[in-house]
């Protein structure tokens, strides 16, 4: 699938995409450059919740922890 950038720098995300990933206006995408690709990954209005029953014992702590780091460097 592909997508225009505006000259805004503005995209749209397919709907199929949205569709699979059950993307909505609340949520988020994060941008990851890793060597010469771009990885897009949706981050969930709330990311917890998304998150929950995921990982095995401690993954929701490391999740808050990590997430409070982020918010000390935005």
């Amino acid at each position: 699938m592909r997508s225009t950038i505006t000259t805004r720098g503005q995209t749209v995300i397919p709907a199929e995409i949205r569709r699979k990933f059950q993307l909505t206006a609340a949520d988020r995408i994060e941008w990851i450059v890793e060597d010469n690709h771009i990885r897009v990954v949706p981050v969930r209005a709330n990311p917890i919740e998304a998150f929950r029953g995921q990982g095995a014992g401690g993954a929701v702590r490391r999740l808050l922890k990590e997430r409070r780091k982020d918010r000390k460097t935005e």
